[in-house]
């Protein structure tokens, strides 16, 4: 796996869970879905499983990397399982929030509520949300929630000084109820690695790729027609 697919991957799912925790409350309901996400640079298909307590979610890339991250609040530690290597990598959520910047607590919130709207057959309340955090980094768009306050839908962009990413989420099939506790553990027969290894994997494969005109782009990374960054920063209007 690329580094630069990884860490697209895992910056994406990473802001997808901010995203939820920035919610008005946070699901007290047990559930289900499929889930599509978005970057200008990369599309994923995947799961989420979630309690109040534990959550799940595992994402498949367009090139077939796969990727799947565990949450356990009830144990205070987060679980990145890397399924083609069978390793893992963890971390305490505390030090999680630390690296990423992603503590939805250290946040400013403005919602705006804008009207009810139905999202693949659900019931849902569009909203409009500005997140402001502690050193200027912003994340703002619009979210669907349901009445359990379940996001089925969001649409929007982090901007971190230079740095600007927009992503789409969204889910369908959802079906409220519960989860096997099985999926909320380490499976049998992977081997823990640290921070160390994780770089390292990271760095294998080449970093660069190639155009539609045969240049390079840094990072690896082409931006999609029609999902540039110039499309979405209406959304921080």
């Amino acid at each position: 796996m690329k580094k630069t697919r990884m860490l697209l991957m895992a910056a994406a799912i990473t802001m997808a869970g901010a995203a939820q925790a920035a919610s008005p409350s946070q699901p007290q309901v047990e559930y289900s879905a499929d889930s599509v996400m978005e970057t200008a640079e990369v599309s994923m298909q995947g799961h989420v499983y979630y309690t109040p307590t534990r959550e799940r979610r595992e994402m498949v890339m367009d090139g077939g990397d796969k990727m799947i991250t565990i949450m356990r609040h009830d144990k205070k530690v987060a679980w990145t399982l890397m399924p083609a290597e069978k390793m893992y990598m963890e971390m305490s959520i505390v030090q999680a929030n630390t690296n990423t910047n992603d503590d939805p607590s250290q946040y400013q919130i403005e919602q705006t509520v804008v009207g009810p709207e139905t999202v693949n057959g659900v019931n849902t309340t569009k909203s409009k949300i500005i997140m402001t955090g502690p050193k200027g980094e912003k994340m703002g768009g619009f979210m669907w929630v349901t009445k359990e306050n379940i996001m089925v839908k969001m649409d929007a962009i982090a901007i971190d000084k230079k740095d600007k990413m927009r992503i789409k989420t969204e889910l369908t099939n959802l079906k409220v109820g519960k989860q096997d506790a099985a999926l909320f553990e380490i499976p049998s027969g992977y081997t823990a690695m640290g921070l160390g290894g994780m770089g390292k994997m990271m760095m294998g494969g080449d970093d660069t790729e190639k155009d539609d005109d045969g240049k390079e782009s840094a990072g690896g990374a082409q931006e999609k027609k029609g999902f540039g960054l110039m499309d979405a920063i209406k959304l921080l209007k």
